[in-house]
């Protein structure tokens, strides 16, 4: 499909079979189609085919190669050596043909030369696609531009190799200008640049909107550790796995799907399914759920597994995103509906324009001028081709920033928002924790002390811990560290330099030592001051 007159058309036949219901969106170019239990999906394959257009049963296996990808590097060489080729042609044709006393021998050949590899190898996909759908008795976008550069080449190259022109010396600029022959071949070269380098533009803003997608499903684990008898582990593939097993997730990858945390406890990033960037704990003692796609951490958890395939959040999401890209607005509806009669229209005024000229008394070739500027200015049919794409790019970039569309309704209706209310500070952070202070008691070096904790800290790969490292930086992190033992979700302890240091919560803390009031209360300040608990300053404690 080339425009939104090919979608209405196949949709408009598929709609004509009996027990079907259709919706054909452009953009994605995905059509939509219920079916009643007496039709059938080849049914509407083989209506897709009577159009003039090609159909296949979408399955759930992405694409191995992008198929927009490639449609945009082929268009992309085809647009360099028309705009090569553009350029030279545009000005001598403007020059040779409104002053005439400039032509050389053999102009012409030098013009058709420039102009033939343009209208040519250039403008083929147009040919191709117009003769394909009028092969069904339909017009389309194609057949517009075909006509029109068609029209114009056809129209300069008889006004050049026609009788010899009026010599004009002696009469004057103006003179000359009006009684100049009918040159357009940069007209034709004109719209071949341009209606490429918006087929161009458009399948690679297409990618990019594919690209969303791809990401999202690029979050799911390609195998699952399932647990076997014996305390023993197999991977198999994500395909194989059931309801009711037991996963084991090691420190560092993804959750295969979504299930119930039996055994352990970790700090889990679940950014990519809700927005906060600040890790959550999960553990068996809380009775936490795991999300596949979501990533562990640190720790080990033992996950039964409690659904699959389409039924976890992960496919939900993806299907919400494919679903309103997939869906059309009602002002995509409506550029459709006219995008429809939109190519038998303009044939039919520029037959008009044609015969209109022709009884007014204008030469053939006026009339025929006339009749191509028509088609030529109709050519873009910009309204059904920047409607469906406007959509389904913000849909796609939307989805690439973590905001999920439910439909194009959401959006239209985003255009009126007045006030936008945040319920979780987290969704407002960018996900790399900073160190902003460091207090003490009994006049202890602050130096001394972050540098303590950054060197045992550098043995866990907690958000928070990698900050305090940052924050002492590298040249502190020499001292060899005895005996660390990491209590995941809680804290770190360990020996340095046979002094006992622990960084973790505060409530981890004061379970095994006393502290200090004045810290104590700091810390309660910087929580009422907005910051969220599991952010606000971790606490040591050190002792001989």
């Amino acid at each position: 499909m080339t425009c939104g007159a090919c979608a209405a058309r196949v949709e408009r036949k598929l709609n004509k079979l009996d027990g079907v219901r259709a919706s054909v969106n452009y953009a994605t170019r995905r059509a939509t189609v219920e079916l009643d239990t007496h039709a059938h999906v080849a049914d509407a394959i083989d209506a897709v085919h009577t159009a003039g257009y090609a159909a296949a049963e979408l399955s759930e296996q992405a694409p191995a190669v992008n198929e927009d990808s490639a449609t945009a590097k082929a268009l992309f060489t085809r647009l360099i050596v028309a705009l090569a080729l553009f350029v030279p042609l545009a000005n001598l044709s403007v020059v040779l043909a409104v002053v005439p006393d400039l032509r050389f021998p053999g102009w012409q050949a030098v013009l058709v030369a420039l102009a033939a590899p343009v209208v040519t190898y250039c403008a083929w996909p147009f040919y191709r696609t117009a003769v394909r759908t009028l092969r069904t008795g339909v017009a389309t976008m194609d057949t517009l531009v075909s006509l029109g550069v068609l029209a114009a080449t056809a129209l300069s190259v008889y006004s050049m190799f026609s009788a010899e022109a009026t010599s004009t010396a002696g009469q004057g600029v103006w003179s000359a200008i009006f009684s100049s022959d009918s040159i357009y071949l940069e007209v034709a070269a004109g719209v071949t640049v341009f209606v490429l380098a918006g087929r161009y533009y458009e399948a690679r803003a297409r990618a990019q909107a594919v690209q969303a997608l791809t990401a999202l499903a690029a979050l799911r684990a390609t195998d699952a550790r399932v647990e076997c008898a014996g305390d023993t582990t197999m991977l198999i593939p994500l395909a194989e796995l059931k309801v009711g097993q037991r996963l084991i997730v090691l420190p560092g990858e993804t959750i295969p799907s979504d299930g119930q945390v039996i055994e352990g406890a970790a700090s889990v990033d679940l950014s990519a399914m809700t927005g906060e960037t600040t890790p959550v704990q999960v553990s068996a003692e809380q009775g936490s759920t795991a999300v596949g796609g979501t990533t562990c951490l640190d720790g080990r958890l033992r996950v039964e597994v409690t659904a699959v395939g389409d039924d976890t959040r992960l496919a939900e999401m993806i299907a919400l995103v494919d679903s309103a890209q997939t869906a059309k607005a009602r002002a995509q509806r409506v550029a459709d509906r006219i995008a429809a009669i939109f190519v038998p229209c303009v044939i039919a005024l520029a037959a008009a324009t044609l015969v209109g000229w022709s009884l007014t008394g204008a030469s053939w070739e006026h009339a025929v001028s006339a009749a191509v500027a028509v088609l030529i200015i109709a050519c873009p049919c910009a309204l059904g081709l920047a409607m469906p794409m406007a959509l389904v790019i913000a849909t796609g970039r939307g989805a690439q920033l973590g905001i999920f569309l439910k439909g194009h309704a959401a959006l239209e209706l985003s255009g009126t928002i007045d006030v936008v209310v945040f319920d979780k500070t987290g969704t407002l952070t960018n996900g790399q924790p900073h160190v902003t202070g460091v207090y003490t008691v009994d006049d202890d070096s602050a130096e001394l002390i972050l540098d303590w904790a950054a060197t045992l800290e550098q043995h866990t790969s907690h958000p928070i811990a990698t900050a305090i490292a940052a924050a002492a930086g590298s040249q502190s992190l020499a001292a060899p560290v005895d005996e660390v033992v990491t209590d995941v979700g809680s804290g770190v302890r360990g020996v340095i330099d046979g002094v006992k240091v622990q960084v973790g919560s505060p409530a981890w803390i004061a379970s095994s030592a006393a502290v200090p009031a004045v810290i104590d209360a700091r810390r309660a300040d910087i929580e009422r001051s907005g910051a969220p608990r599991s952010m606000s300053q971790p606490m040591m404690q050190s002792g001989a």
